[in-house]
């Protein structure tokens, strides 16, 4: 097996709705919700549940990923809109976005059924830890900016697009490891751990982890691994990946939500002293030789000789600018449309700053100037991954 980027470890099968303020309004009234009842923290055991948790998405802007006690509730709801059935899970949409530009990849799989096996890259070589088909949908609701609900005393217009999972996904949960995929990787260059996050059992998780560790004893020694975070059902969860896997990881990437979660403040993303404060604290705290930030302006990489991640920034900026506005059917000519679009302007300025703080420990490249209606917004940071994990191939230059 030869190829050189290899994906591990959790996939599952999206239901994308199309987004109708009407039917959340109608469900409004339906299920007497009110301004009051809106707290993000509740438990989701009811769709009355499900539509205050995306209300108090729509109100703050943010993205998440949040657990329902049924996946019936989803099958439920999602009835009620119009939807697209597809992949999810930040390996497989990353190598569905990668292979649209001519890199293959192998990859762990945790689900298997008819969707998955329509939809995958046909040329992938993959293994799967599970020997039935099941299927746990994940809900997958998109808002633009702009988006206005009213109804009853509730009157919310978002300041922002943005994108919100619901799921209860057993097979990811578990999350039980084939090590088979071993074989996978004796070529492999770079590798992506991903996808732990529905996890609920620190005794599991940490017996899945040590699974990844003899694993990559399989790697050639240039190999570099690569671990993306998430929106985790139990944020303390994070320590114990980076810990767990501390020595093994060369580059730790996630999304502003997540960088703010981490650190347990609000940032502002413009703003190249705060950042620079926040990366040196992130830095510190997570102890692996890079971080990678990717944000809705701009994507960096931070720790020595971070230019050696020039290409990849791009690669990875591109990829997901080019989702945005094409979603998942875009072509190699809408790639290089957007490769060769201007930058943002404040993006532009933040690129500027931050180098001048930082000098050779930042990299940092604006994402590509876009106004866009109907955009999506889903899989942005697994199309990120999938457009930056190429540019870390010994073809493109770079010196660890």
């Amino acid at each position: 097996m030869s190829e050189q980027i290899a994906l591990g470890f959790g996939n599952n099968v999206d239901y994308e709705i199309l987004w109708d303020s009407r039917v959340v309004e109608d469900l409004i009234v339906r299920h007497d919700i009110h301004a009051n009842e809106l707290n993000q923290e509740r438990e989701i055991d009811s769709e009355r549940d499900l539509v205050i948790s995306i209300l108090c998405f729509l109100r703050s802007g943010n993205g998440g990923e949040r657990f329902v006690a049924s996946s019936d509730i989803i099958e439920r709801f999602s009835q009620r809109f119009t939807k697209k059935i597809t992949l999810g899970g930040t390996s497989v949409r990353a190598a569905v976005a990668m292979r649209t530009l001519g890199y293959r990849s192998a990859l762990h799989l945790v689900t298997i059924n008819d969707h998955v096996r329509r939809l995958i890259p046909a040329d992938s070589f993959y293994v799967c830890s599970n020997s039935q088909d099941t299927l746990y949908p994940h809900l997958i609701v998109q808002f633009d900016e702009g988006t206005r609900v009213c109804a009853n005393d509730i009157d919310i217009r978002s300041n922002r697009a943005n994108r919100i999972i619901y799921h209860n996904d057993t097979d990811n949960i578990r999350m039980h490891l084939n090590e088979e995929f071993a074989q996978l990787v004796t070529n492999a260059k770079v590798l992506l751990v991903a996808g732990f996050n529905a996890m609920q059992d620190r005794t599991l998780l940490l017996d899945r982890l040590h699974t990844v560790l003899r694993i990559m004893q399989h790697l050639p020694k240039d190999a570099l691994v690569y671990c993306e975070d998430a929106g985790f059902y139990d944020p303390s969860f994070r320590k114990l990946i980076y810990t767990t896997l501390a020595g093994r990881i060369n580059i730790y990437g996630l999304n502003e939500d997540e960088l703010q979660s981490h650190l347990g403040r609000n940032l502002n993303l413009l703003d190249a002293e705060q950042m620079k404060t926040a990366l040196e604290d992130l830095h510190q705290l997570i102890g692996v030789p890079h971080i990678v930030v990717h944000s809705m302006h701009w994507a960096l990489a931070y720790g020595e000789n971070a230019e050696n991640m020039t290409n990849a920034l791009k690669g990875g900026v591109t990829m997901a600018t080019t989702r945005f506005r094409y979603g998942d059917d875009f072509t190699p000519e809408n790639y290089r449309e957007v490769e060769e679009l201007p930058p943002n302007p404040k993006g532009f300025a933040f690129s500027r700053a931050i180098k001048l703080l930082l000098g050779s420990k930042i990299c940092c490249t604006p994402v590509a100037q876009v106004d866009q209606t109907n955009a999506t917004t889903v899989g942005l940071g697994d199309a990120f991954v999938g457009g930056f994990l190429p540019g870390l191939l010994p073809s493109a230059a770079r010196s660890w």
